[in-house]
């Protein structure tokens, strides 16, 4: 039943955002798209500073909340923000390789992979956020994140 649902939140999330994305022009869907992922990544540093380096003192309920952050975007409909022209073959703003457009199935199941390790890390989180298992799961939501990076994304 959680996987069933899952899938659906994820097509009705991409559903509802397409019609918005259909309002947004290329240069709006890059710089939407980037905020995300740099909010995404603003709180991965918040959870490394804690679970992972020992910089900042752990904190659970700052824990929860930044993987409450991440899920959200990983599950927010990023895929409409990939939309015709955002490529950096058409646009110099975006790292964007063209080929993620050539390979859906592969962009599919990074944008899937980013999304079940980011509800995991906040599911972990939300039961007590033990360290250790914090620690565990933050660097599976690293790897989703580095998978996406090396096919798709221009050094």
């Amino acid at each position: 039943m959680r996987k069933s649902g899952f899938f659906v939140a994820l097509a009705l999330s991409a559903a509802v955002a397409t019609p918005v994305v259909a309002q947004m022009d290329v240069k709006d869907q890059i710089e939407t798209r980037q905020s995300a992922f740099t909010f995404a990544g603003w709180n991965m540093g918040k959870i490394k500073a804690q679970a992972i380096d020992g910089d900042v003192a752990y904190n659970e309920q700052q824990i929860l909340a930044a993987a409450n952050a991440i899920a959200a975007v990983a599950n927010s409909g990023l895929g409409a923000l990939f939309g015709p022209g955002t490529a950096m073959d058409k646009n110099d703003n975006t790292d964007l390789k063209p080929e993620f457009f050539d390979k859906p199935d592969k962009a599919r199941e990074v944008a899937i992979g980013f999304a079940q390790a980011s509800n995991k890390l906040q599911e972990i989180a939300a039961n007590g956020g033990d360290k250790a298992a914090i620690a565990a799961q933050f660097s599976e939501v690293g790897k989703s994140c580095k998978a996406c990076h090396d096919e798709f994304r221009a050094e």
